[in-house]
């Protein structure tokens, strides 16, 4: 999504690239469809670049996030993540207080110069992102800025989020977080955790209910939160750009399990312990498709 008219504050003085080299041009993906279509089903780009380049340029590894066996149009989202989200500081990438990286350093990046990105082939990675992951947007300057709108573990990053103060300020009325079996063992017992990252993720539904991103569609545990209980108890709830819940949690960066008001596995069947009495999470959970088939 772009923003051609806000601008942004604490700006740097930064000036555009020039025009993009023809190899650039051939490169940039053309079809946000036909980009979307490729980064599922795990295909090149058309006029992809160089597929994960591992030699060295500038002042970091050109080598792409993801692993070998991965199209390069997966390992250049797994990498923009990445370096949005938490790679900024050890790449030496620009990164203001709001999130915000000029893409002129984005694209100068190494592991990004290997793939011969420019502008419009960043825009339409932004636009084909189901997930709605980024925000790019141009200021007053003609700067073009572009940000992860949540997922950060860089503790400078401040995002603008807009606050929750009662469980009606969500939309769905409802937030959840989707697990793993694995994770759910020590979750039941000590509760969430925001780990390495600022904030604790949270849906407003299952994926496939409207639900744009939060949660990922191969969780096996659902964690239905009594988001105002805890809202009560004093943890602060926000919402980003793109529709995820977050918390930081309580003072240990945690949400206990006494918040829980339900969970689930992926087939929408109560875990033995976890049935819960909310009536809005239950309601949800019924309007809900299994996120598996039976």
């Amino acid at each position: 999504m772009e923003a051609a008219t806000s601008t942004p504050e604490s700006q740097p003085s930064q000036s555009t690239s020039g025009e993009p080299s023809a190899q650039a041009r051939r490169s940039a993906p053309k079809n946000p469809k036909n980009l979307r279509k490729q980064l599922e089903q795990g295909q090149k780009p058309q006029g992809g670049g160089g597929g994960g380049q591992k030699q060295k340029q500038g002042g970091g590894s050109a080598k792409l996030r993801g692993l070998e066996k991965d199209p390069p149009a997966v390992r250049l989202s797994k990498t923009l993540s990445w370096l949005l989200r938490h790679g900024a500081q050890s790449e030496g990438l620009p990164m203001r207080p709001d999130g915000y990286v000029n893409v002129v350093h984005l694209l100068a990046n190494p592991k990004i110069k290997s793939q011969a990105l420019e502008l419009e082939g960043l825009k339409e990675i932004v636009k084909a992102d189901l997930k709605q992951r980024y925000d790019l947007m141009q200021d007053a300057e003609d700067v073009w800025w572009i940000r992860a709108n949540q997922g950060h573990s860089i503790k400078s990053v401040k995002l603008d989020l807009k606050p929750i103060l009662t469980v009606s300020d969500l939309p769905t009325g409802v937030a959840v977080h989707g697990t793993t079996k694995q994770a759910w063992e020590q979750i039941s017992k000590e509760g969430l955790s925001k780990m390495k990252r600022n904030h604790i993720h949270l849906a407003q539904g299952v994926p496939g209910n409207n639900v744009i991103s939060g949660m990922r569609n191969s969780s096996q545990i659902l964690i239905w939160i009594d988001v105002q209980k805890a809202i009560d108890a004093g943890i602060k709830f926000h919402v980003s750009d793109n529709g995820v819940v977050l918390t930081e949690g309580n003072e240990a960066g945690m949400v206990p399990c006494e918040f829980f008001q339900r969970v689930e596995d992926a087939k929408r069947v109560p875990l033995p312990g976890w049935e819960g009495t909310s009536k809005a999470a239950a309601e949800a959970s019924n309007a809900a498709e299994p996120l598996i088939s039976s």
